[in-house]
């Protein structure tokens, strides 16, 4: 295994001796680690940076490991999650496989069974992913309208009214099954950026606009006019198909 094909592990235990043993197995077993003691810190790092999966204690010096994970989930950090504590109750395991963990073990544990259920919970987390064409969107979805033309998720096509039918880029399609999916909502293009291209994406305003008038000209050259997907200027983007007569705004 390359360098760069290891996969990132954060450790999130106050327990500074055992983070640092843990550590050292886990790197011994061709994974980087990044030790955190704190949860503040974890969320600092995590805004901005991608990791495979998370090694969570319960019990932190500035809140609980289960607040912690809830708090990530709700802010769409999908990341994997192991909770490793010292306390073996029923009612705490199924808190937190409740919360969004993906995995709980108990201290003492060995370090072998460890390695194991982090390759196990990592190649559950690959293959979760296998039909997503977006972070947002699958491949599985049933077809839907937008603008009058159907979108069929399982072919990545576009079917305009005339019949006519073109394939569709990734991006578009995660673009206007987002809108779709909260059609009469004001998206931000963070919104946007974050459902197509990922929380953790470095991708500007910019790129997503470039993606909109593709979707604009596609319709465009087929004669039908999007007053119901409209820019809201200094914000994002709307998809409101009850308010087709409203003016349209271009990007």
């Amino acid at each position: 295994m390359t360098a760069s094909s290891k996969p990132l592990i954060l450790i999130v235990e106050d327990d500074k001796a055992l983070a640092t043993l843990t550590a050292e197995h886990l790197e011994l077993a061709g994974m980087k680690t990044q030790v955190f003691f704190r949860a503040s810190n974890l969320k600092r790092f995590i805004e901005t940076n991608f990791a495979n999966l998370m090694l969570l204690d319960v019990n932190l010096p500035d809140g609980s490991g289960f607040t912690l994970l809830e708090e990530l989930r709700k802010s769409g950090v999908d990341i994997p999650v192991i909770f490793f504590t010292g306390n073996d109750s029923e009612i705490q395991k199924v808190r937190g496989l409740e919360s969004g963990a993906d995995d709980y073990i108990t201290k003492p544990f060995s370090f072998a069974e460890l390695v194991a259920r982090i390759n196990a919970v990592l190649r559950r987390a690959e293959t979760a992913h296998d039909n997503k064409v977006t972070p947002t969107s699958k491949l599985s979805e049933e077809p839907f309208q937008f603008c009058g033309a159907t979108i069929n998720t399982q072919r990545l096509e576009i079917t305009f009214p005339d019949g006519v039918t073109a394939a569709l880029g990734r991006k578009e399609f995660g673009i206007m099954a987002y809108l779709y999916a909260n059609q009469g909502t004001i998206l931000t293009r963070k919104n946007l950026i974050h459902a197509v291209w990922g929380i953790h994406a470095d991708v500007k305003s910019r790129s997503l606009d470039q993606y909109i008038v593709k979707i604009r000209d596609a319709f465009a050259r087929r004669g039908i006019t999007l007053n119901s997907f409209r820019t809201i200027h200094g914000v994002g983007y709307i998809y409101d198909p009850d308010q087709k007569d409203a003016p349209e705004e271009h990007s």
